[in-house]
């Protein structure tokens, strides 16, 4: 690949995995990280970091000159329980950078786009169990409004203008490498911190709030696998939904106790939990299966295991 990766968003769960990842697989030149401020990945990344409002459309457009962009990976977004807070903010920046991708790609300036999108574009309407690919959504969040709102202009500037545009349903995403990041599905992350740190974890959902999962090294993969897919094979332009596990936190907390015996959990349901109950317990991924050839290949004992020995590694 002769033209670079950018990477938006380049300091977040997501976007720190990616990055690196991409850097191993290409060459650390190869991939400009980019963040609206300068923090640890600034400081430790082996290759090229620039500062960046993404919500700047001229200094985009001068970031993506400057290194000779093809791709970019637009990672950077307010999530579900933080955009709830801050509903305006999160509206703006969901969806003014997903605006200015967009229209750099329409204008020519740009190859090819991954955006991200997530479980919460479903609500309380869709059907909760093996969700389908083509279902009905009506998102009670302003994280799953912008969403839902962004897969439909993806769709639209492929069908209207060509844009390359590729995009995946996240479930909640499980790593070690970063902290909790203000979602509904963080609870997932934090429980293996505390269980090491206290012995003890007191959950903002009740113990059967089913929700799907992965664990980020199946995210990466499914993300990468996606943007090498030929342009046939990408037949949903939209956005993709993506499967990796499910599970409740009653569930995860024994997961948690095959290792640390002594680990006790509590329940004390906030305003998350509502945002929980009207996403999915389980997504039909088969729609990534038959076009691109996905299958996830961490459950939870696996994810679990990680998790502990790397937490307590670090």
């Amino acid at each position: 690949m002769k033209r670079r990766i950018l990477i938006i968003g380049a300091s977040g769960q997501i976007g720190t995995e990616l990055t690196a990842f991409l850097r191993q697989k290409y060459a650390p030149d190869h991939v400009i990280a980019s963040d609206i401020r300068k923090n640890a990945l600034a400081r430790d990344t082996d290759g090229p970091f620039e500062v960046l409002d993404a919500t700047d459309k001229a200094a985009l457009h001068d970031l993506v000159k400057k290194h000779n962009i093809g791709q970019v990976y637009l990672m950077a977004a307010m999530l579900s329980a933080t955009a709830e807070r801050h509903p305006m903010e999160a509206w703006h920046l969901n969806m003014s950078t997903l605006f200015h991708v967009l229209n750099l790609a329409k204008e020519g300036h740009i190859d090819q786009i991954f955006w991200p999108s997530s479980i919460a574009v479903f609500g309380p309407t869709t059907p909760r169990e093996m969700t389908p690919q083509h279902t009905i959504m009506e998102p009670s969040t302003v994280y799953g409004i912008s969403k839902q709102t962004g897969e439909r202009w993806c769709d639209y500037y492929f069908q209207k203008y060509g844009v390359d545009v590729r995009s995946l349903r996240y479930p909640g995403l499980i790593s070690y490498k970063t902290p909790p990041g203000g979602g509904t599905t963080d609870y997932a992350i934090d429980i293996y911190h505390k269980a090491l740190s206290e012995g003890t974890y007191s959950c903002f959902l009740s113990a059967e709030t089913m929700l799907p999962m992965m664990y980020m090294d199946d995210a990466i993969r499914a993300t990468t696998s996606l943007m090498e897919a030929p342009m046939e094979q990408v037949k949903i332009r939209s956005s993709y939904n993506l499967a990796g596990m499910s599970f409740d936190p009653q569930t995860m907390s024994e997961s948690i106790k095959q290792h640390i015996p002594e680990f006790s959990i509590t329940y004390a349901p906030d305003f998350r939990q509502a945002i929980a109950d009207s996403w999915p317990k389980s997504i039909d991924d088969t729609h990534a299966h038959n076009d691109w050839g996905w299958s996830a290949q961490y459950d939870l004992a696996a994810t679990t295991k990680i998790m502990l020995e790397a937490l307590k590694a670090s």
